[in-house]
């Protein structure tokens, strides 16, 4: 019997297999497939027989059950449904959306042209509210049991558990970065208690906007979770400064014109940003087996590393304690802050 596990299988995935698992589910191809660029789950574009592209996503085994997958799948289908610009899959010729081969499952997407905006402005930040509140308004109308609920134990402290029990975080940096990180989870715990919680997309970041003449969609809803709806708002709008915060209030303008929005969830960015920058360290770590992790990230595991990840998480906590802004003197002119490489999956 061969030792070889769907994970080895995932990761040595060839273009071969790929249009051979696209044909085994009933889609004849020709012989043209691309690699499209994807860490956590592997994407390919893959010409059909009638010349036409689809898009074939391979999800990472064993980081979604089949029902979380179609959960993601009938949300989309849902937002679709309610005509919200998505890309939501495209249905096997047996009418089902996921598939599996060698115990990888897979689902495929029709193929839509166009790439990250290159600037959000005033006029793209109100029109982005509006199309979050739609999102959000049919996030709120279902449930999403099988998913994942962000709080401070799915997002920090299991994370915690795991590079503690693995001796992951070198021993100099070590007692300092848990702590942090568990004053952040804390924190974090606190201020979600009793904040309304839905299914939201959890990874709107402007990587997951495309744009072609002037049309908008959202992609990639695989990190979906049932979160406050701030998750979505700050992971669009991630800097501290005022620039920053005059957009979040254009944002929460459009996005009030069709959906309420409770401000005091506000308060909620800072430790959110904290549960962001710790599941981004632990999900590195724990996909390191992965020949394109150490490439792309060469600098992670040092020492050094550790201690930049600790001063971050503290800036959080001094920043949450202080209500969530920057002194007025600080980031006038600053990108996003520190910490903000936690955008982890392109596709």
């Amino acid at each position: 019997m061969s030792s070889t596990t769907p994970t080895d299988l995932f990761l040595s995935l060839t273009p071969h297999k790929v249009i051979e698992a696209v044909e085994a589910a009933g889609v004849l191809c020709n012989r043209v497939c691309y690699p499209l660029n994807s860490f956590e789950n592997r994407v390919y574009e893959v010409e059909c027989e009638d010349r036409t592209r689809i898009i074939a996503k391979f999800y990472r085994p064993g980081r979604w059950s089949r029902s979380q997958i179609l959960e993601e799948h009938r949300f989309l289908a849902e937002l679709a449904d309610a005509e919200i610009p998505v890309c939501p899959t495209r249905p096997f010729p047996d009418g089902e959306t996921l598939k599996q081969i060698d115990h990888i499952q897979y689902c495929l997407f029709q193929r839509t042209g166009g790439r990250a905006p290159d600037e959000l402005g005033d006029d793209m930040f109100a029109r982005l509210g509006r199309l979050t509140a739609r999102i959000h308004n049919v996030g709120a109308a279902g449930t999403a049991e099988h998913r994942v609920r962000l709080s401070a134990d799915s997002y920090a402290r299991e994370d915690l558990g795991w590079l503690a029990e693995r001796k992951v975080i070198p021993a100099g940096a070590e007692r300092r970065y848990l702590a942090a990180a568990r004053a952040v989870a804390d924190v974090a715990e606190e201020r979600l208690s009793g904040v309304e919680a839905h299914r939201i997309h959890g990874d709107l970041h402007p990587g997951n906007l495309l744009l072609r003449d002037g049309a908008l969609h959202v992609l990639d809803f695989d990190d979906m979770v049932v979160g406050p709806a701030v998750q979505d708002l700050w992971l669009l709008l991630p800097g501290r400064d005022a620039v920053a915060r005059r957009q979040r209030e254009i944002f929460i303008e459009g996005y009030e014109e069709l959906r309420r929005f409770d401000r005091s969830t506000l308060a909620l960015v800072e430790p959110l940003r904290g549960l962001r920058m710790i599941h981004y360290a632990a999900w590195i770590a724990r996909r390191w087996h992965d020949p394109i992790f150490p490439r792309t990230f060469p600098h992670f595991g040092a020492e050094a590393y550790w201690h930049d990840e600790a001063s971050a998480l503290e800036e959080v906590l001094e920043l949450s304690r202080a209500g969530g802004a920057a002194p007025p003197d600080e980031g006038a002119d600053e990108a996003p802050p520190s910490g903000t490489k936690y955008f982890w999956d392109l596709n």
